[in-house]
């Protein structure tokens, strides 16, 4: 009877012990969750002293006890834990491995430069905003990734950067990819997009990719729905056929970086080889990225009697005109 008094008054006493690590040194009730980061093969004594070098723990002794007395093991892995939680909450947010996701999704929207995506990256701040204008921005000719060159940049001129190219699309990247991975992801889905049906196609029309991408980055920029790319794509191409300029007010909102519709007589004399109204033919270079709708209607443009098109900027529906008479008359029923 004695010995069993002594074992049961030892375990009350081991308890109360245990109660007061835990208990006499309150965890700051006020602070932010914060990162904590159990790395591959750190004993549990190595996990329990960061906890208590961070302040999340009061006690390594009872943190090492609860884990032992349950069995549990940590995966390795960054958490996100709270000062506000007790001892036995972080140890069930450890051992069940509820992990940060090491990963997360960008949207790269259709009709975006370089400088938009460069922004977007920058602002959800994203390790990849620190060099992505550098690379991007870099000409073809002077190519500085690690992964080769892809073929479809064989006919781009060498003064051409990745402007057009970088295909918009929802992409799943790791919190600290850079610049380097993300631009191969764009372009991978690029290539992708891109089929041997596609390239045949543009093979067989005597164009270039580099000349499709142009027309697709300025389509993109005019409409919006498909049907209305195809149209337009159709009416641009036949103004190529046949010598006249493009007048497309998208590469004027390009070379003065606003996103309006109409432009001035002035600003259809600027001395720019992408002002479509004073220089006949494509412009140098794309004036976007854009998206597969864009760059199908492209290639595969509509036939119509069409001549001119413009947007409500009301509505942002397309109207369409056979005559410069009957464009006249909805310039100024929509414009003025």
């Amino acid at each position: 009877m004695l010995k069993k008094s002594i074992i049961i008054t030892a375990l009350i006493a081991i308890s109360g012990f245990l109660y007061w690590q835990n208990l006499s040194f309150p965890v700051d009730r006020l602070g932010r969750e914060q990162s904590f980061l159990v790395s591959q093969g750190e004993t549990i004594k190595q996990i329990a002293a960061n906890l208590k070098m961070a302040d999340l723990i009061k006690s390594p002794f009872y943190f090492r006890y609860i884990i032992w007395r349950g069995g549990l093991k940590i995966q390795a892995a960054k958490y996100l834990i709270s000062p506000a939680l007790s001892t036995r909450e972080i140890i069930k947010i450890l051992s069940a491995g509820r992990a940060v996701s090491q990963e997360k999704s960008i949207r790269i929207i259709e009709g975006w430069k370089l400088k938009d995506i460069g922004a977007y990256l920058e602002k959800n701040q994203s390790a990849a905003a620190k060099n992505f204008l550098v690379l991007a921005g870099a000409l073809l000719d002077d190519w500085k990734f690690d992964f080769a060159k892809p073929e479809f940049f064989n006919d781009a001129p060498k003064q051409a950067d990745l402007e057009g190219y970088l295909f918009p699309d929802t992409y799943r990247i790791s919190n600290e990819a850079w610049a380097e991975e993300i631009i191969y992801k764009m372009l991978a889905n690029f290539n992708k997009k891109l089929t041997p049906e596609i390239r045949a196609e543009i093979k067989r029309q005597s164009k270039t990719i580099y000349e499709i991408i142009i027309m697709a980055s300025i389509v993109e920029k005019e409409v919006r729905s498909r049907e209305d790319m195809k149209i337009v794509s159709g009416i641009f191409w036949n103004r190529i056929k046949y010598g006249r300029p493009l007048q497309s007010d998208a590469t004027l909102s390009y070379i003065l970086d606003d996103k309006i519709g109409s432009h001035t007589i002035e600003d259809t004399k600027i001395a720019s080889p992408y002002n479509t109204y004073k220089y006949r033919g494509l412009p140098p270079g794309p004036i976007a990225n854009p998206g597969l709708n864009a760059i199908m209607a492209a290639v595969y443009p509509e036939r119509t009697d069409y001549i001119y098109f413009l947007s409500d900027p009301q509505t942002g529906r397309t109207i369409f005109s056979k005559t410069l008479e009957e464009h006249n008359v909805n310039k100024n029923k929509y414009l003025k």
